[in-house]
């Protein structure tokens, strides 16, 4: 079997892992051959591959990113877009993809998978908020780059009697502040399942200070204060409909320095986040997700995606994983001493 394979979205460590395990057991054990799509659906969408073998896969396991390049191509958004794929399938001898990605690109697979495609899935985000898996890898990455930067503000914060606000990602679900809000000490996360109280948060940040503490603020890019609108860098909309985030932790800076007085900064870690080499929890993870792919490839258990239930790998109708967002549960956390808004 001829399979394509193809990483979509925004990149993340661990991508390269689930490529590294689906070739080499997929050539070493089954005997197939792969080919590398270039840059998400737009490699399918123009004919746009690289070899994918051992050879080229040597080596990559820690590296960040994904040696195919990534974008947010949407080919139900291109007239005849489906047709090129599956013109573009056929010359190149394509009997099946594995599309590694989040929501969008899952979501793009579910549709061909509908239309006739044979696809296998594999999930991948950061924000953690694909549905029918526990984890996604990329996203323990992500919490430990946050919960080290926290660690440093927590310092500088003290010294200078400042409070410290840590925007992180997150457009719909709150998981990386909330974990490493938890993990890294900070005593107030806003996140976009709870709408924030900009009152309640001044008056936190008042009784932080009067207790000789500089107080650390995690905030999803997300959150939205309870009379106000998410904001956005522009109203530009990609090809999935999605805006620019980002800003939302100067907003809370100034406003908390105008309502209270106190100096307040913010820290916007942004793509850091997406960076790096994968920690040893997300390089296990994506190896299991793309051992597992292959093999039901192999099996031709097509419209499937591999999810992590418990401490098991399994197979889930690829249409289940965004069905719906999975969201951070409040009620798991409201005994927790964490002020949510």
């Amino acid at each position: 079997m001829r399979i394509g394979v193809l990483t979509g979205g925004g990149d993340c460590p661990g991508l390269n892992a689930v490529i590294r395990a689906v070739v080499r057991k997929g050539v070493k054990e089954y005997g197939h051959e792969f080919v590398g799509f270039r840059d998400g659906w737009k490699g399918p969408l123009e004919g746009l591959t690289m070899p994918l073998n051992i050879e080229t896969t040597r080596g990559i396991l820690p590296r960040g990113g994904t040696i195919l390049g990534s974008s947010r191509t949407n080919p139900f958004k291109i007239e005849g877009g489906v047709e090129k794929i599956k013109d573009n399938l056929a010359k190149a001898g394509i009997d099946a993809l594995i599309a590694i990605g989040g929501e969008d690109t899952l979501g793009v697979a579910t549709k061909l998978d509908s239309l006739g495609v044979k696809v296998i899935g594999v999930p991948k985000t950061i924000d953690n908020d694909l549905n029918n898996t526990d984890y996604t890898f990329g996203f323990d990455t992500a919490v430990n780059i946050a919960v080290e930067a926290i660690d440093r503000l927590h310092t500088t914060a003290e010294s200078h009697h400042r409070a410290l606000i840590v925007e992180v990602m997150g457009r719909h679900a709150g998981w990386i502040a909330l974990h490493s809000g938890l993990a890294g000490g900070a005593a107030c996360i806003l996140i976009p399942e709870q709408k924030f109280s900009i009152e309640k948060v001044c008056e936190w940040v008042e009784s932080r200070f009067k207790s000789h503490y500089a107080p650390i603020i995690v905030i999803a890019e997300g959150a939205i204060p309870q009379e106000g609108d998410m904001v956005t860098k522009d109203q530009t909309l990609d090809s999935f409909g999605h805006v620019k985030l980002s800003g939302i932790g100067d907003w809370l800076a100034n406003e908390i320095e105008a309502r209270t007085g106190k100096e307040a900064r913010t820290s916007v870690l942004g793509h850091i986040q997406r960076g790096g080499s994968p920690t040893a929890f997300d390089r296990v993870l994506a190896t299991r997700f793309g051992l597992q792919a292959i093999t039901a490839a192999h099996e031709g258990d097509w419209g499937k995606m591999v999810a992590l239930h418990g401490t098991d790998i399994v197979r889930v109708p690829l249409a289940s994983a965004t069905e719906q967002l999975k969201l951070v549960p409040l009620e798991r956390y409201k005994e927790s001493e964490i002020f949510f808004g």
